[in-house]
């Protein structure tokens, strides 16, 4: 069984926990004794802080412990409290860092990203905000003036819903600026993508076509493919376009993980490449090789596919070390439907502004119930990408057939127990029946709250008053007693938390003007420990981080501002000073 290699990553905080325990008791006796000699000595010292330490204080003045000084000891915490008593840890060789009463809390551990699709966005055309199809189409061919012959122009990030016409693009749109050079541009979503003649050509998708299963080629009255592809439509032209190197993939993952580091992420839960489904293993053995330089600066659980054999998953689940704390690989990453601002997640009534249309849904429910079961078995988490309500529901009705043959044949979860911690990854369009059932199954809700702060221009459009009232409904998972675990979808959303806050504790656009039924509102206390307990719970690492104590891993970061005081309109403004993983500072603001 595979069970052993994962309840190993929680003996290192067992370990550190009992260390630190000796060490304070030794400590104790040669205070007794009149000597202080074999006192603990740290390695670093944080004095004069604003520490949030996760820890519930359950005081009258506070929700949170807080304390003044950090001491650390290798990659894990020696000590949190006064600056007084920290300071009696300081030895000959210790570095002590005042931080001038800044605010300093857990890491955010991100999860839900993309990590090397968010690199190779930033070496391609990224079309992130453009205004206009116009402002499109000067990006494309900006690009082609400085492409090689016949070199494919390739890029990402446009959403049409920011344009004065709020119309698709067409092949023929960028046909006019493509130079008979190939072009695929991928939606902000990652679920429709919009590709010119040159392109559709080299991936014979022509007037006879006919849609993949799980997805769906646009037509225009003549049947002539339109350019627009949906979902599994997009792997035709993906197998055909060259393959980024493995230079090039390093680079975009080095870029990726300074993004992360200059906002504060120490931990990312990371399906490199939606592109590929998960399946890009280059990019995990890029992970190793910066790991083996001492280049890695953010904990990564890298996902791996749903859709492989179980012995694939197995071999790649066995090449690394889930001890790793560093490294490794984690839960099984499936996509049953698509994305709400594309019009392909899968709802079970048709949409508002779409009435002969309900999404794309990517497997059948036989299917996928015996994929699931066999995988749980095997001893996998697994984590659905569902936002429909019809998706949310076939990924429910999966776990609860998994979990059940699993409990009877008396098979274990991945750390040991019988908390299985199936994840539901979205889980935008619910229910009230179907949160209560995340409550019964345990299921974790892995949302991504800076979404709202795009869909809420047009949510209600696709989805109608009534649908829409349930529809990222935090508050109401947090009260039923579901687990919340924060990520963005980076590079769908930029990678700052600070979004994320934002929009979990006001409902509200970036301007403070568009409210979003504001009674699904939580707390910055419950936010943070989305972003921190919950998403180690979801990854089963719960032991060791996520709060700010003795015994748990070093990571932490240092803001400008107690975004636990700050006025809703300055989180958004919120810096990071110091990224801190493993007792490294990784990054430092200039």
């Amino acid at each position: 069984m595979i069970f052993g290699r994962t309840i190993s990553r929680f003996g290192a905080a067992i370990v550190g926990a009992v260390l630190f325990c000796s060490l304070q008791a030794l400590a104790q006796n040669s205070a007794q004794n009149g000597t202080v000699e074999s006192k603990p000595k740290a390695d670093v010292i944080f004095v004069h802080a604003n520490v949030y330490t996760g820890v519930p204080a359950n005081t009258p003045f506070s929700s949170i412990l807080r304390e003044e000084a950090i001491a650390l000891r290798g990659d894990r915490i020696l000590a949190v409290g006064k600056n007084v008593e920290i300071e009696k840890l300081k030895g000959p060789q210790t570095q002590v860092i005042d931080l001038s009463g800044h605010f300093v809390m857990p890491g955010f551990n991100d999860a839900h990203v993309h990590l090397a699709d968010a690199g190779l966005k930033k070496l391609t055309v990224d079309l992130t905000g453009v205004k206009s199809l116009d402002e499109l189409r000067n990006r494309v061919l900006a690009k082609v003036e400085a492409a090689k012959p016949g070199e494919w122009i390739v890029g990402g990030g446009w959403d049409e819903t920011l344009w004065p016409v709020k119309a698709l693009p067409s092949r023929w749109d960028l046909d006019e600026v493509s130079s008979g050079r190939p072009v695929f541009l991928v939606r902000i979503d990652e679920h429709i993508a919009v590709a010119n003649t040159r392109a559709l050509q080299l991936a014979s998708i022509t007037l006879a076509s006919r849609d993949p299963e799980g997805g769906h080629i646009d037509r225009n009255e003549s049947g002539e493919p339109t350019g627009i592809l949906r979902e599994m439509a997009t792997s035709a032209v993906r197998a055909v376009i060259p393959k980024a190197t493995r230079e090039m993939r390093q680079q975009a993952i080095t870029l990726a993980l300074a993004d992360l580091a200059e906002h504060g992420v120490t931990s990312a839960q990371d399906c490199s490449s939606v592109e590929a489904s998960c399946m890009a293993w280059e990019d995990f053995q890029i992970y190793e090789d910066l790991e083996r330089e001492g280049k890695l600066t953010a904990r990564i659980t890298e996902w791996l596919p749903f859709d492989l054999t179980v012995d694939e998953l197995k071999t790649r689940l066995e090449s690394h070390a889930q001890s790793d704390l560093m490294l490794h690989t984690g839960m099984l990453k499936g996509f049953l439907d698509g994305s709400l601002g594309s019009h392909t997640a899968l709802l079970s009534e048709p949409y508002a502004d779409d009435p002969n249309n309900s999404g794309l849904p990517r497997y059948e429910a036989p299917k996928l119930n015996e994929m699931a079961k066999e995988r749980v078995l095997a001893g996998f988490q697994l984590g659905f990408h569902a936002i429909g309500d019809k998706g949310v529901q076939m990924a429910l009705d999966a776990f609860a057939e998994a979990e059940k043959t699993a409990r009877e044949q008396k098979v274990k979860a991945a750390n040991g127990g019988d908390d299985f911690r199936l994840r539901v990854e979205h889980a935008q369009i619910t229910t009230p029946a179907q949160i209560a059932q995340f409550k019964q199954l345990k299921v974790i809700a892995s949302v991504q709250p800076s979404h709202l702060l795009t869909d809420m221009r047009w949510a209600q459009d696709r989805l109608g008053p009534k649908r829409v009232a349930n529809a990222y409904a935090w508050a109401a998972f947090l009260n039923k007693g579901v687990t919340l675990a924060f990520g963005t979808d980076y590079p769908i959303e930029p990678v700052s938390p600070f979004r994320g806050l934002y929009a979990a504790v006001t409902r509200k656009g970036e301007n403070g003007k568009q409210e979003f039924f504001p009674e699904q509102k939580i707390t910055m206390d419950q936010a943070i420990a989305a972003y921190t307990t919950g998403a180690a719970f979801a990854e089963f690492e719960e032991k060791e981080k996520g709060k700010l104590v003795p015994g748990m891993l070093a990571d932490f970061v240092v803001l400008d501002r107690d975004v636990t005081a700050a006025s809703a309109e300055k989180i958004l403004a919120t810096k990071v000073l110091r990224t801190v993983v493993g007792g490294k500072t990784v990054y430092e603001a200039k």
